[in-house]
């Protein structure tokens, strides 16, 4: 029987080495992928999430028509949700009226001045939810 010193000895210098792929390949790879957020007045955004719902629908109306004809109120939050990917200028315009990505419900959402930790359940169950498209005809 081999004692614990000899299994050691038997080992192959390279089977306790880590092969880590070159720093340059690693940093090439993360160059690549570039920022193409465009510019927005974080004051502004910041205050804009505090507003209350009729005034962020009177805004996005006022903004883009077609997002807020993809609005959908879930209790006192907006949430815009895409098919696809919007453009680059979309995503700013959403940014600044303090719109927030959400990946777990893939929508933009804005807070209307109601902060809230994620709920663990879908809030379209808990809250009453409506399309201002739906019901005004401006």
């Amino acid at each position: 029987m081999k004692t614990t010193s000899q299994k050691k000895s038997n080992r192959l210098p390279q089977e306790s080495k880590l092969v880590v792929p070159p720093a340059q390949a690693v940093s090439t790879a993360a160059t690549d992928k570039r920022d193409e957020r465009l510019p927005i007045d974080s004051e502004a955004r910041k205050q804009n999430r505090t507003l209350p719902t009729e005034k962020v629908l009177t805004l996005l109306q006022q903004q883009d028509r077609r997002l807020w004809e993809l609005a959908e109120v879930v209790g006192k939050w907006i949430w815009v949700s895409f098919s696809e990917q919007p453009a680059p200028t979309v995503r700013q315009t959403l940014a600044q009226l303090g719109f927030h990505w959400n990946r777990t419900r893939q929508a933009w959402q804005h807070p209307c001045g109601q902060f809230r930790l994620s709920s663990a359940g879908d809030p379209h169950e808990k809250y009453p939810t409506y399309c201002p498209a739906d019901t005004r005809t401006n």
